[in-house]
């Protein structure tokens, strides 16, 4: 039987994974590598978090973003400089070829509990029996549409996480719905592309990121006031970035109400421009209903002072953000999710990432109401690989202590039989392994 298995190649999949491989652990990765960036959004994007907190986790530490930007000549700051979405997929994909060539790409299409772990379904036919799974599926599942518009044909109606190319949209109308980064970004890229674009946000003003002044220097007591962080400047955000464990320990509701309201919509710095006198605006509107008419859409909006306006698109695109729901994760079997502790739909964890069922942990974006608004972002992955790694080493350590070992496995004192079964599990995932090594080594 497998150790681990991780499910996600993100960069928080990728990142437990290299600090899993970097201990010794025995695991498999299954996962399309940085799908949800590479398939997921738009070309031409920037990310709004600064070069220094858009690493992923390298225990090593020699192959950070900047190392990746050095080798191809490509422009980096730890500041100041947008990383371009080309450029942060293309760091990913050789992240995975140089630190985890063992990455398997195919997709877990099922999962389900059996005695003493988990079994998971490949997508290749394959079965494969883990102890402990690690969770870190990203935003990939959990896509939020306002209620009012769900009826929509998929024709008329998409959510931005929808859309890598945009030429499909030039010579239409497109209305988009939300008021952050992913609103903002994909207005101004469609309005780039010669799009007749118009941006609705129920905010009555978009809020934009302040570029970073990375030519004044900062006294001492500037920096203790105002601190920079993997999430921003001010001291909330370095201890929501940096202390993700003392957040764990804040009351629930507290932390709930933390993660929902800090870091509000907002965009980039440098897609203001873009934006502003270039999109038509419909500022402190919600939509209310939406009616088709003739192949488009007839959105009826309402806002403040009991304002009513109509307006008739080709599409809607949903820019409404991520929204974590346990009931979308549907490769989980129905005994998983129902027997999961949940608040506000997603998983209450321990600590070390458990959830409630033993040997099963959650990273990323699912994990955000139990340690905070940074595993929201790339720069949570290092906090997480190497907070998870420690306590799965030392439920590792402490299973081996009370393990003999004969022959270089583990043997169940007085259950000859079923130490038998576990050596043969073991030696098929080692053979398994040394497959996938010797075809990623050809490829």
């Amino acid at each position: 039987m497998l150790d681990i298995a991780i499910v996600g190649a993100g960069p928080y999949g990728l990142s437990v994974a290299s600090h899993l491989k970097r201990r010794g652990v025995a695991f498999r990765i299954f996962g399309r590598p940085m799908d949800s960036w590479l398939a997921h959004m738009p070309k031409g994007m920037l990310l709004k978090s600064d070069g220094f907190a858009s690493n992923i986790s390298d225990p090593d530490g020699d192959f950070t973003l900047k190392h990746f930007c050095a080798e191809r000549g490509i422009k980096y700051g730890e500041m100041g400089v947008p990383v371009r979405l080309e450029t942060f997929t293309a760091y990913g994909l050789a992240f995975k070829e140089r630190k985890l060539p063992e990455l398997e790409n195919t997709l877990v299409l099922g999962l389900k509990r059996v005695p003493g772990g988990f079994i998971l379904q490949l997508d290749t036919g394959e079965t494969v029996k883990a102890r402990r799974v690690v969770l870190a599926v990203g935003i990939t599942h959990f896509e939020y549409t306002p209620p009012g518009l769900t009826h929509l044909p998929a024709e008329l109606l998409s959510h931005s996480f929808r859309h890598h190319d945009l030429e499909p949209f030039k010579s239409r109308r497109v209305l988009v719905i939300g008021g952050g980064a992913s609103a903002t970004d994909l207005a101004g890229l469609l309005a780039e592309n010669g799009v007749d674009v118009h941006l609705i946000s129920r905010k009555m003003a978009l809020n934009f990121h302040e570029k970073a002044d990375i030519s004044k220097s900062r006294s001492f007591w500037q920096g203790i006031r105002n601190p920079q962080s993997g999430l921003g400047p001010g001291l909330r955000s370095r201890l929501y970035a940096d202390a993700p464990s003392v957040f764990h320990h804040l009351p629930e509701r507290l932390r709930l109400d933390i993660v929902r309201t800090f870091l509000g919509p907002s965009g980039g710095w440098f897609t203001k421009d873009k934006v502003i006198g270039r999109v038509p605006l419909m500022l402190g509107f919600s939509p209310e209903r939406a009616e088709i008419h003739g192949g488009q859409v007839l959105l009826k909006l309402s806002g403040a002072n009991t304002t009513k306006r109509e307006i008739l698109t080709d599409h809607v695109i949903a820019a409404t953000g991520y929204k974590v729901n346990l009931g979308r994760l549907t490769f989980l079997s129905e005994e998983i999710r129902s027997n999961l502790k949940a608040v506000d739909d997603a998983p209450v964890l321990s600590s070390s990432f458990e959830s409630s069922l033993p040997g099963l942990y959650f990273v990323g974006i699912a994990a955000a109401n139990s340690f905070g608004p940074v595993m929201r972002f790339a720069f949570g992955a290092g906090f997480a690989a190497r907070h998870l790694t420690k306590a799965i080493a030392k439920v590792l350590s402490r299973d081996r202590a009370t393990m003999p070992v004969t022959n270089g496995f583990a043997k169940q004192i007085g259950n000859d039989n079923a130490a038998a079964q576990e050596n043969s599990a073991i030696k098929t995932s080692s053979i398994e392994m040394e497959k996938v090594r010797e075809v990623n080594a050809v490829d």
